[in-house]
């Protein structure tokens, strides 16, 4: 496989941050015997040859039918610091990105969060919880949670602390998919290194929980600075979704009350801007069993959820939900595809010609075909079916596959 990278600098970021980036860009010729991807050759053994262009907002697949003077202008321009790579709309809808189911179905999704409240109020059991139940794939109050190796860096705490509030929760129910730490590096230091070796070890890693995001941070003159703040969470962020998990940072309020509860979150507005959501742990007096988890995010569903502490095991037991999760409006055509690819015949394969007509889809094919691809991640999400498409030679192709252990 021929590679070719190439580094540019950009100008220095507007707003937040004045340092200066850089965009990695390649081009690498592929040629794939299986159609595993888009833009792969097909099974039958086809040479065509495609390159994946890596602009740092997208990755576009250019067939190799360019004379080398041609291609080298190209990568010329995308070496010129004064080039912006962009992507058109028509581009875009071509377009298949993977599918990244919830880790707690309505609740917790893949990204960044902020998990805040006053200190002692209880979010460290909170947290143990929601941990203790994606590692062991367990319903969370009404909420379906998915499986996943979880690392939970209790930084306040001890080992003896912990094992105390384990065996008071779950009793003896222990399970080898949570994994604890009381001590890590700091975000400036090697605390990305550490997450990175750690989920390279456990690649089923779905949730890193940081308790508390202070814990990592650096004490500098302009700690509480917007541009600080929004500096560590950005950080934070591109590594969750390198990684593709959830990372919940718990933090804490401050003194002042707010008429938007999410202004109480300590520090700068630059924290929530980065992140991709907040839960907010409050009560109405402070030695009650009783609270309140506000939620908000661009994924999942705003909600208040209110929670009542048990005495005896400390765990946190739903009461009820102001607002009923509603979903999104149902699509005829992904409900057709499930029809069609059934945990009896769970795959398929074939031209979006022959897709069209197996639906009975009055949509052109290549509408039909840019509708599911856009449409892939809930297609997976809410039927368990995968979605691919490719270019062969000759045509265009389309798999379909169901997932029938998680349909």
């Amino acid at each position: 496989m021929q590679q070719i990278k190439i580094t540019t600098a950009l100008d220095p970021a507007v707003g937040a941050t004045a340092e200066q980036s850089s965009v990695n860009m390649y081009a690498e010729s592929i040629a794939d015997p299986g159609p595993k991807s888009n833009g792969k050759v097909d099974a039958a053994g086809s040479d065509a040859v495609l390159h994946t262009v890596h602009t740092g907002c997208v990755e576009i697949d250019r067939p190799d039918d360019r004379d080398d003077e041609e291609l080298f202008r190209f990568m010329c321009q995308m070496a010129d610091p004064g080039y912006l790579p962009t992507i058109s709309m028509a581009q875009l809808y071509e377009e298949v990105y993977q599918a990244r189911p919830p880790l707690i179905e309505n609740l917790l999704y893949p990204g960044t969060y902020l998990f805040v409240g006053a200190p002692k109020l209880g979010k460290s059991f909170l947290m143990l919880q929601i941990a203790y139940h994606v590692a062991t794939g367990m319903t969370l109050w009404e909420y379906p949670a998915r499986q996943g190796t979880v690392l939970y860096l209790a930084l306040e705490d001890d080992p003896r602390r912990l094992q105390d509030r384990l065996y008071r929760m779950f009793g003896t129910e222990c399970t080898e998919h949570l994994h604890l730490a009381t001590r890590a590096d700091s975000l400036n230091g090697n605390l990305l290194t550490q997450m990175r070796t750690f989920i390279a070890r456990h690649p089923d890693t779905s949730l890193v929980i940081i308790d508390t995001l202070q814990k990592v941070r650096e004490c500098t003159d302009d700690r509480y600075s917007y541009a600080n703040d929004y500096d560590v969470i950005a950080r934070l962020k591109d590594f969750a979704e390198q990684a593709g998990i959830c990372l919940l940072l718990v933090h804490h309020t401050r003194k002042q009350q707010a008429d938007d509860k999410f202004e109480m979150i300590s520090g700068t507005t630059g924290l929530l801007g980065a992140a991709d959501g907040a839960f907010l742990l409050h009560k109405e007096k402070r030695a009650s069993c009783e609270a309140v988890l506000d939620i908000s995010g661009r994924d999942q569903p705003d909600q208040r959820l209110h929670l009542n502490r048990n005495p005896e095991t400390l765990i946190w037991e739903l009461e009820n939900a102001d607002m009923q999760v509603l979903g999104e409006k149902p699509e005829p055509v992904l409900a057709a595809v499930a029809q069609l690819v059934t945990a009896e015949q769970p795959d398929w394969s074939g031209t979006p010609t022959e897709l069209a007509e197996a639906l009975g889809s009055d949509l052109p094919p290549n509408k039909l075909t840019m509708k599911l691809g856009i449409n892939a991640s809930r297609l997976f999400n809410e039927y368990g079916i995968s979605f691919e498409k490719y270019r062969t030679r000759t045509s265009r192709q389309i798999t379909l596959h169901r997932n029938v252990t998680g349909a």
